[in-house]
């Protein structure tokens, strides 16, 4: 719902992109969407690359509120929530521990099967012993990935047991700079008669057309996703109705028990018998050129420039919807 027509109700809004985490170059690529778009609509918006020094100092330098579109680490994980917070800056999207939870795949799946939503098998992976346990309890192929990465980062498609081992060196990010990454195994899902791999978008408690997508390669990895042109979409995503309705219930849902708010994104796959299974959420998802939630919109008769209005107008008084 509109809240205003007014650039002037926002204030100064600082664009927050860029950031410090391995998704640093997709922040910015979307930041500059977002700004641009702000701009366009008379937004006194300005793109910042984000330093944890220029976060915590930008009720000093006057912002009235932030788009917060830091990928990853830091600006996803409810760090930098937890700094707008500290300083009364309202701020889109979700808060603190709904930003923390998303990001941490393994929490978020085991909340999701506590309350009985449908998400494939999995297998903490501590060490890389455990690695065979998976296979034998998941079968192959499976997918071996870090619990706290977005963009498909460090995320492998294991088909047979030797290649194993690399999946486990790429999913831990052993390349000597900083901490090791928690890393899971999870069942892969496939075989889908509509498709299989899907997501949903959500924007302001609503479950937006689901996009069926075609990747590029073996699965939908960083290439397939921000730099390949052969990647395909498809949206509305053409699931029979009984079917869209039902998947778009689950994954808003699945928002809400994160207690996620203002705007997201909640991928799934389907199985050989057309039945659901949630992956993962994203709270502060892409909006570049490549990015699924501003096809998702765009299905919905919104442009990108009024997306990017309608997700800033959740930092206003009043929105049940809107972060900060």
């Amino acid at each position: 719902m509109t809240r205003t027509t007014n650039p002037a109700a926002f204030g100064r809004v600082a664009v927050l992109a860029g950031g410090w985490s391995s998704e640093r170059q997709v922040a910015l690529w979307s930041g500059e969407g977002i700004h641009a778009a702000l701009v366009a609509k008379g937004v006194d918006a300005t793109l910042i690359d984000a330093t944890p020094e220029i976060v915590l100092n930008l009720g000093r330098q006057g912002y009235d509120r932030v788009f917060n579109i830091l990928h990853g680490t830091g600006g996803e994980d409810g760090t930098v929530q937890a700094a707008l917070d500290l300083q009364n800056i309202p701020y889109t999207g979700s808060g603190v521990l709904a930003s923390a939870l998303a990001m941490d795949k393994l929490r978020t799946k085991r909340l999701w099967k506590a309350e009985g939503l449908p998400t494939p098998e999995w297998l903490w992976i501590e060490h890389e012993a455990d690695l065979t346990t998976a296979v034998e309890r998941l079968g192959l192929p499976l997918i071996i990935k870090p619990s706290e990465e977005g963009s498909s980062v460090g995320v492998s498609k294991v088909k047979h047991a030797d290649q194993l081992h690399v999946a486990w060196q790429l999913a831990r990010g052993s390349d000597g700079a900083g901490d090791d990454r928690v890393v899971m195994a999870e069942r892969f899902i496939g075989g889908g008669t509509q498709g299989h791999e899907f997501t949903c978008a959500i924007l302001d408690g609503v479950a937006l057309p689901t996009i069926r997508i075609e990747p590029d390669g073996e699965f939908y990895d960083y290439n397939a996703k921000y730099l390949s042109d052969n990647t395909r979409y498809h949206c509305p995503s053409g699931l029979d109705a009984e079917l869209e309705a039902q998947v778009q219930a689950i994954c808003l849902r699945a928002f809400r028990l994160l207690g996620a708010r203002g705007w997201g994104r909640v991928d799934f796959m389907l199985d050989a018998d057309d039945r659901p299974w949630l992956i993962e959420a994203n709270l502060v998802p892409g909006m570049t050129s490549h990015s699924l939630v501003p096809m998702a919109a765009k299905a919905r008769g919104i442009d990108y420039p009024e997306l990017c209005w309608t997700i800033l107008e959740g930092t206003l008084p009043g929105a049940a919807e809107g972060g900060g």
